[in-house]
């Protein structure tokens, strides 16, 4: 079955809403964050990027490399709204919306709303609706499956729109480079490098067998992805029960400061993931596992959902401090956010059309 997916990302989105929101931002370097010594950017404005700056860069790095540099306070109330107008664009054209983030998503429109055959044409009019009425502009790729298609809307940015056909799918995998790969991050294309695998057909030599012996489950999907080939459907009933991390220490700790410390590194990951999947709940959980490896776990349980770092950050810190370490150096830090107010879920049908 030739399935058709899109995949919309949003171009530097945080930032992008500031400044459509603020005419003195506009045209200027700008991340969203906060220029704090332990500060973190959240996201970049692509003038911001000419320097260098990206999110998840440390607020001061941002500033040596842009010295130039607006900072503008996250208002995650109103991504969400941006958001929420966003997806219910998509709605409008298909069921099978499976959101990555609020600036992210997989469309399956095989058989779509519209009962448009040409999965380009619906891409184009939502990009198209997408800046008519949140004033923003996205990317979006186009292919017969979700790796294909994530990769493509990468492929024009800004506000571009690129086309992987079945036809030219396995020798345009062969060009990429492997960071260009979803799922590839820094580690992995740094392990890849060492074996000599630098792009789609250095890592299509390589046979199934020998890619799981070096990376594990994950080799399957890089034998497949290598190809052309992606297997995954577009899922929009799944329902996340919970969203966390954590950070095993190179040595153990046992200063309040320095735990204080690595806890709000995860916290920081925490709410990226929280954004990711769009989950927002009640209950803050603080993992902890002592140097004999014995694990504790804290809670507690807040009146409303938490939607913000600081709101996180704030609650972990207070259960840390509650928690009784007992003089013992620790190993490991976990935070965690359970308990949703509502969950939701969606039937998923698919059908093919004979158009690409």
């Amino acid at each position: 079955m030739v399935r058709k997916i899109i995949h919309i990302d949003m171009d530097a989105f945080y930032a992008s809403v500031e400044q459509r929101d603020n005419p003195d931002y506009r045209g200027k370097p700008l991340a969203v964050g906060y220029p704090e010594s332990r500060g973190v950017v959240a996201a970049a404005s692509y003038e911001a990027r000419r320097y260098g700056v990206r999110s998840a860069m440390a607020s001061t790095m941002a500033l040596k490399k842009c010295p130039q540099l607006i900072f503008a306070p996250p208002r995650f109330e109103v991504y969400h709204s941006v958001s929420h107008q966003i997806m219910q664009i998509f709605l409008d054209y298909t069921d099978l919306v499976e959101p990555l983030s609020l600036d992210e998503a997989f469309l399956d429109v095989t058989d779509n709303k519209k009962g448009n055959p040409s999965a380009t044409i619906i891409a184009r009019e939502i990009k198209q609706r997408i800046k008519e009425e949140t004033g923003l502009t996205a990317s979006a790729g186009v292919s017969f499956n979700k790796f294909l298609a994530k990769i493509a809307s990468d492929y024009r940015k800004p506000d571009g729109l690129f086309v992987v056909r079945p036809q030219v799918a396995e020798k345009f995998v062969e060009t990429l480079k492997v960071e260009q790969f979803f799922g590839v991050g820094k580690v992995t294309a740094e392990k890849m490098h060492r074996h000599r695998i630098y792009t789609g057909a250095d890592l299509k030599q390589r046979s199934e067998p020998e890619l799981v012996q070096l990376f594990g489950k994950a080799g399957h999907q890089y034998y497949l992805n290598a190809r052309g080939l992606d297997y995954r459907e577009v899922e929009s009933d799944r329902i996340t029960k919970s969203v966390s991390a954590e950070s095993t220490f190179d040595r153990d700790k046992d200063s309040v400061l320095h735990l204080q410390l690595e806890l709000y590194q995860v916290a920081l990951e925490v709410i990226k993931r929280m954004e990711k999947e769009q989950f927002f709940g009640r209950t803050v959980t603080v993992k902890i596992k002592f140097a004999d490896f014995r694990i504790i776990t804290r809670s507690r349980t807040l009146p409303e959902v938490v939607k913000d770092f600081q709101q996180l950050w704030t609650t972990a810190k207070s259960i840390l401090r509650a928690a009784d370490l007992g003089g013992q150096k620790v190993r490991l830090l976990g935070l965690g956010i359970s308990n949703a107010a509502e969950s939701t879920n969606r039937k998923s049908i698919q059908l093919q059309l004979d158009l690409f």
